[in-house]
């Protein structure tokens, strides 16, 4: 704020103090005598000048002319100029009287007021209109940075709220295979447990994270679906064909493991015989593809039963990436569901 008004009155000196010189410039081109009380004068223009638009700024303040559009401005302006001209000759006109100027054109007070006002109306005119366009423009810039953050704002948001619906689902399945194999094989059962808590971890860690590196979403599916396979066994047969390259790539955090557990849980769950669930990782044209294929049939193209997850997997993946991110869920064949992630991939 203190640096504002420093800018402001090194404005009103600067602009004003121009005033005076342009009086000396013309008084010096016409050949006039520049006397002590020709110079006392110009003071007294750019003294009056300070002090009526100071005035005039400390009512637009007040009256929050400022926050106005334009079109309200019109006559409101044109009434500044006016009612500060005047002011602007009184002031001077009273310096005038205080100095016992000499009249030296025997004019009445309203003819030298009047004149002292077309005078400085030239003036008055391109300072208003500076002033309220410096505003108008700050204004819109403020408002532009309030938009970007309420934007940024809801952004967030959107995110914390698709990520609050897309947890595991799987804990207590899991619990249950865990305290099936204590006593039958322990070691797996200790496994079992790390694996869950990896889940676990990375389940939290999501709300705190925008994006991580596909190796590590890769491996929480490897964990996920090595407990699922204690559960299902044999009926649960797991490929991964994974291109070295994308390991690095960036994907938001638990969200191949949601397309995986819908995999197991709207798929495989449902097979009496079990089948496949095959995670795929590859580049195509200038996307990072995922696809996740698993034995069984569309439930009317939903996932987790609601039809929530097919919005929000496609709603984060824009949130994060931009409208050429993508999301489709589809029946290959019979018996073979595809879900498809296409995440644009930079090129450095």
């Amino acid at each position: 704020m203190a640096k504002r008004n420093s800018y402001y009155w090194l404005c009103q000196i600067g602009g004003w103090g121009l005033v005076g010189l342009s009086m000396l410039f013309y008084a010096f081109t016409f050949k006039e005598e520049i006397s002590n009380a020709y110079l006392y004068r110009i003071l007294i223009y750019i003294v009056s000048g300070i002090v009526s638009t100071h005035i005039l700024r400390e009512f637009l303040k007040r009256t929050n002319w400022l926050l106005l559009p334009i079109e309200k401005m019109v006559t409101r302006l044109a009434a500044a100029v006016i009612i500060t001209s005047i002011l602007y000759g009184l002031l001077v006109l009273g310096a005038y009287e205080a100095f016992k100027f000499e009249n030296k054109n025997k004019l009445d007070f309203s003819t030298r007021l009047f004149a002292n006002v077309l005078n400085i109306g030239i003036f008055m005119i391109p300072w208003i209109l500076l002033y309220y366009f410096y505003h108008y423009i700050e204004k819109s810039r403020r408002q532009q940075v309030d938009t970007l953050k309420l934007e940024s704002l809801v952004k967030e948001l959107e995110l914390k709220t698709i990520k609050s619906h897309i947890n595991p689902h799987f804990i207590f399945n899991a619990l249950n295979s865990i305290r099936a194999l204590i006593d039958e094989n322990p070691n797996r059962a200790r496994n079992a447990i790390t694996e869950l808590s990896n889940i676990l971890r990375s389940s939290m860690q999501a709300e705190k994270l925008e994006t991580v590196p596909f190796e590590k979403e890769l491996n929480i599916v490897k964990d996920y679906l090595a407990l699922e396979y204690i559960r299902f066994e044999d009926r649960l047969r797991i490929e991964y064909q994974i291109d070295e390259d994308t390991l690095d790539q960036p994907v938001p955090p638990m969200m191949l493991q949601t397309l995986v557990e819908n995999a197991i849980k709207h798929g495989i769950g449902k097979q009496i015989s079990g089948g496949i669930v095959k995670v795929v990782s590859d580049f195509r044209n200038d996307f990072h593809e995922l696809i996740v294929l698993n034995s069984g049939s569309l439930n009317g193209g939903h996932l987790n039963g609601d039809g929530f997850g097919l919005s929000s997997t496609k709603n984060r993946l824009q949130l994060l990436f931009g409208e050429k991110a993508n999301f489709e869920i589809k029946q290959v064949d019979a018996g073979l569901v595809e879900a498809r992630i296409l995440i644009p991939v930079e090129i450095k």
